[in-house]
C-alpha cells in the first residue's frame, strides 16, 4: 500500500523471526506495523525513514 515510512526497525545482516516488526508505514493517516512473513536474515533495505513508497515497491530483501 502506498505510504510514508516512519521508522525502520531492522538493519542489514540482522536475523529475524516470522512476525518480528520490520517497519512502521503511515498510510491513509493510520500507522501500520509491517511484520516479517518468514524467518531469515535482512539482505538489503531499499528505503529510509521519511521515504514515500508505492504499492508493490521493494523495501526490504531477505536472504
Amino acid at each position: 500500500m502506498p505510504g510514508l515510512i516512519l521508522e525502520i526497525n531492522v538493519k542489514v545482516g540482522q536475523e529475524i523471526q516470522e512476525n518480528d516488526p520490520l517497519l512502521i508505514l503511515e498510510a491513509m493517516k493510520m500507522e501500520n506495523i509491517i511484520t516479517s512473513p518468514i524467518d531469515g536474515v535482512i539482505k538489503a533495505i531499499h528505503a529510509t525513514k521519511g521515504d514515500a513508497v508505492t504499492k508493490d515497491q521493494l523495501i526490504i530483501e531477505f536472504e
